[in-house]
């Protein structure tokens, strides 16, 4: 089986991305594209990030969660600590997350240094949980092999018996990771393949470099 994909064309001409025009700090560019694309609603999700992380068997793995909130501090989700993602990161916290945002003709690539948020933090949002969100944190041990479908959905019907009208906890073992950033890439898609690619990097004194990249 083949398929070319070398006639695939398309022209980037809906924005530039200039020093004289951005801050000094990337959260706030950050933020301002971010509200941008919200307004554009050109985007299912715009929260939608790729998390990459190096995996136990030595391998790196993508895979897309979603952002939950972000602070001059970082970049904040939810996931199971049990999980491959989970255990990928207390191995190596070193991983880089992105967001692709194509109406907009953007992306960003973010490296950075994950770690467990506060566990008051991770109760709260486990609370503002929707209750089948929070059974389904329960029902699956993420990234484990299960035997059908029809087992996971027995699961949460004898939890949704279990739990009914009763308080449902945040189990220890899911909750949030934070990833400070150490460098920020901002990509524009330009005319002629000049695309706009401004990096920032975090220095000794926690003062950002802002550097501009070929294309």
């Amino acid at each position: 089986m083949q398929k070319d994909l070398g006639n695939y064309r398309k022209s980037y001409e809906k924005s530039s991305l200039t020093e004289e025009v951005i801050s000094d700090n990337p959260m706030e560019l950050f933020q301002k594209w971010f509200y941008e694309v919200e307004a554009s609603e050109g985007v299912d999700e715009p929260n939608a990030m790729t998390v990459s992380t190096i995996g136990l068997d030595g391998f790196p793995k993508n895979r897309v969660v979603l952002l939950k909130k972000y602070t001059y501090e970082g970049f904040i989700f939810y996931t199971n600590y049990e999980s491959e993602k989970g255990r990928a990161i207390t191995q190596n916290p070193n991983v880089c997350i992105s967001f692709f945002w194509p109406n907009m003709e953007r992306q960003i690539i973010i490296k950075g240094r994950a770690e467990k948020i506060a566990e008051n933090l991770s109760d709260g949002y486990f609370e503002s949980r929707p209750e089948g969100s929070k059974l389904g944190a329960i029902v699956s041990k993420q990234s484990e092999v299960v035997p059908s479908r029809e087992y996971l959905e027995k699961k949460l019907k004898a939890l949704e018996k279990e739990y009914d009208n009763k308080e449902i906890e945040r189990p220890k073992y899911w909750g949030g990771f934070i990833v400070k950033p150490i460098s920020m890439e901002f990509w524009q898609g330009r005319p002629n393949r000049l695309h706009d690619r401004i990096r920032y990097s975090l220095q000794a004194n926690l003062d950002w470099k802002m550097e501009r990249l070929a294309p």
